[in-house]
């Protein structure tokens, strides 16, 4: 059982009782470098780490963008030709993943750190610039067509 952060005294007597480190969890977003995301100690306070921890979370959210754009079909169109069952499981395969990165994203904004939530969100509008808006190829016409498809919704 866990006595809140305590531990029984050491053997060899001494009577001082050794305390574990407490976490605290912020429950209100805060704009330190020092913070959890995703796994437990990381980025931690090291150098550069947080940095990376913003990097990964910037291009996790750039992913969930394309694997909901247009491209990642027609990227899987292709198996279509190998039959529906394999061009089905590809789809349930890229649905997985990109519902997977969607949780991952959600609990990386659940560390309540600004800068992680303005990664995300510059991610996202990053991701659709790219695939969903049409300014870098395809056209933006392609969403619109997919909103009114009436098998989409």
């Amino acid at each position: 059982m866990d006595m809140g952060g305590m531990s029984p005294p050491a053997a060899g007597g001494g009577g001082a009782m050794p305390m574990k480190r407490m976490r605290y969890t912020h429950m209100t977003f805060f704009w330190g470098k020092n913070s959890e995301v995703l796994f437990t100690m990381w980025p931690g306070t090291r150098g550069g780490m947080y940095a990376l921890a913003l990097v990964f979370v910037f291009a996790l959210a750039v992913i969930a963008e394309f694997l909901g754009s247009r491209r990642a079909d027609a990227c899987l169109a292709a198996l279509a030709r190998r039959g529906p069952a394999a061009a089905a499981a590809a789809r349930a395969a890229v649905h997985t993943v990109r519902i997977g990165v969607a949780y991952l994203l959600m609990l990386a904004i659940m560390s309540f750190n600004g800068g992680v939530f303005l990664v995300t969100v510059a991610g996202h509008a990053a991701g659709f610039l790219a695939f969903r808006s049409g300014l870098c190829g395809g056209p933006a016409k392609e969403e619109q067509d997919r909103k009114n498809d009436p098998v989409c919704c």
